[in-house]
């Protein structure tokens, strides 16, 4: 397979970044996007190549499809999923897989079924310094760790309604849980959550928390806590601390999207810090390139050769990061410590 034809359900903001990625891969054609706005769709195929479309199953149909790109909020996951596992077409997702487990799970079970090559974006993974980090660790034992993201509010009309985005640690936070699981490498066992809202602000459809604190345990013994805000402007902290006996590893990951120039090395463009700490010495790195376009990169090899070992964000990875966040929801909820031993907790 020389050329590969790729199309996409979504046609939004995230879903622009890998469309510039695409474009600029000699070896990929975006043949069709879909979107439930017309005028959206239109718009990114004259800008990037490929024809409208308003119904997806149309799309799938009518189109050859080597490859799907699902860049959807997270209420709308599920069917579209399944239809392409049952076209038997690999397919790339967006964070997060849904703000349901069970939705996630059967699509999980289609992607068995069809034995579906799949890569989920959490392209933090897929960093220089993130890869530093995780070998420099693999030698340590981390005792606990520390995690951010602490902002403002974003634009999106679905963000703000619990139901349609799961609130802020389900959607975007997710970034920082799913690091935290790679970068530890072990099971969450159990999760403690307290949320927060301001109660004199009131916002017509608005009801996700403006703050969020979480205390996780890992199998390995590692303990995290994470912090999420939303109600902040003109500051700002994401980033994950982890801590040694000696050491210290200080990320600040990169939140720039594919359409910065990341050939430039100007300190504008930077993709993301890690810091050291032995003891007192500090040893800085500044890493330049995009996890967004190296994400796109391994994806389209990985349909194109049939060999996913560079995937390092597969479905069935990315359902435990939602099983955490989720059990975060629950702890909310009920104010219990929730125990990911139970299988049917989050059913």
């Amino acid at each position: 397979m020389e050329h590969l034809r790729v199309a996409a359900i979504g046609a939004g903001g995230m879903a622009s970044g890998h469309f510039r990625n695409l474009s600029d891969f000699e070896d990929v054609e975006l043949v069709a996007i879909c979107d439930i706005s017309e005028a959206q769709a239109i718009r990114q195929c004259k800008k990037y190549g490929g024809k409208p479309y308003t119904n997806y199953e149309m799309m799938l149909d009518k189109e050859h499809i080597d490859a799907v790109y699902i860049c959807i909020p997270p209420f709308a996951h599920g069917e579209p999923e399944l239809a392409v596992c049952q076209r038997q077409i690999p397919l790339f997702i967006e964070k997060p897989l849904s703000t349901q487990m069970k939705v996630a799970q059967n699509i999980y079970q289609a992607i068995q079924e069809y034995n579906i090559i799949t890569s989920i974006g959490y392209h933090w993974r897929y960093q220089h310094n993130i890869n530093l980090a995780k070998s420099l660790l693999s030698e340590q034992k981390i005792v606990g760790a520390l995690g951010y993201w602490m902002s403002g509010f974003p634009g999106t009309p679905w963000w703000s309604i619990r139901e349609r985005s799961g609130g802020q640690h389900v959607e975007q936070t997710t970034h920082v849980f799913d690091l935290c699981r790679y970068l530890i490498n072990s099971d969450v066992v159990s999760v403690h959550g307290f949320s927060a809202q301001d109660s004199t602000k009131v916002i017509k459809n608005h009801n996700v928390d403006d703050m969020s604190i979480i205390n996780i345990r890992f199998a390995n013994g590692v303990i995290v806590n994470i912090t999420s805000a939303c109600m902040l402007k003109k500051w700002s902290r994401i980033r994950l601390e982890l801590f040694c006996d000696g050491l210290v590893v200080e990320i600040e990951p990169s939140l720039e999207l594919s359409f910065i120039d990341t050939s430039s090395t100007d300190e504008g463009t930077k993709g993301g810090n890690l810091r050291i700490n032995r003891s007192g010495q500090i040893e800085e790195h500044i890493h330049y390139m995009s996890g967004y376009v190296t994400e796109d990169r391994v994806f389209i090899d990985a349909v194109k050769t049939g060999n996913t070992s560079q995937i390092r964000s597969t479905y069935a990875d990315s359902l435990k990061t939602l099983e955490l966040t989720l059990a975060a929801s629950l702890s909310f909820e009920t104010g219990k410590v929730i125990n990911l031993k139970e299988p049917s907790i989050l059913d």
